[in-house]
């Protein structure tokens, strides 16, 4: 395959294909380097043309405590009382820039996410 920028759909389409073709390429070979220039290729592609949004701060929140096991009490270190726990993940109340700073150097929680608009009970 001539390797060449991706410009549209029908492009895209015969990359995806050459890389399942080359998929179990061995690294540091000829066939290992055309796979990696592809996908990077690709990845440039997808990003433009089928971005991912950014997911809601407060379901994000939601998915790292089930995801972690945690309870509205574990919650607390993070957010404040119990009160306030349930305030937020109930939308109620907005995030403060403090439980955001805290909620991404505890959990992990990527910053552009939580520093989103989102919809809470009272603007609605």
């Amino acid at each position: 395959m001539n390797i060449r920028p991706i410009k549209t759909e029908a492009d895209y389409q015969i990359s995806l294909e050459e890389i399942d073709r080359l998929f179990d390429a061995v690294p540091n070979t000829p066939e290992g380097d055309q796979l990696e220039v592809l996908t990077t290729l690709v990845e440039t592609y997808e990003d433009k043309y089928y971005p991912i949004p950014l997911p809601d701060p407060i379901e994000a929140i939601k998915y790292y405590m089930e995801s972690r096991g945690l309870s509205y009490s574990d919650m607390e270190t993070y957010i404040g009382s119990q009160s306030c726990v349930f305030e937020i993940l109930n939308r109620r109340r907005a995030l403060s820039i403090e439980m955001i700073r805290r909620l991404h150097s505890g959990l992990g929680i990527p910053a552009e996410v939580l520093i989103q608009p989102y919809q809470d009970r009272q603007a609605a």
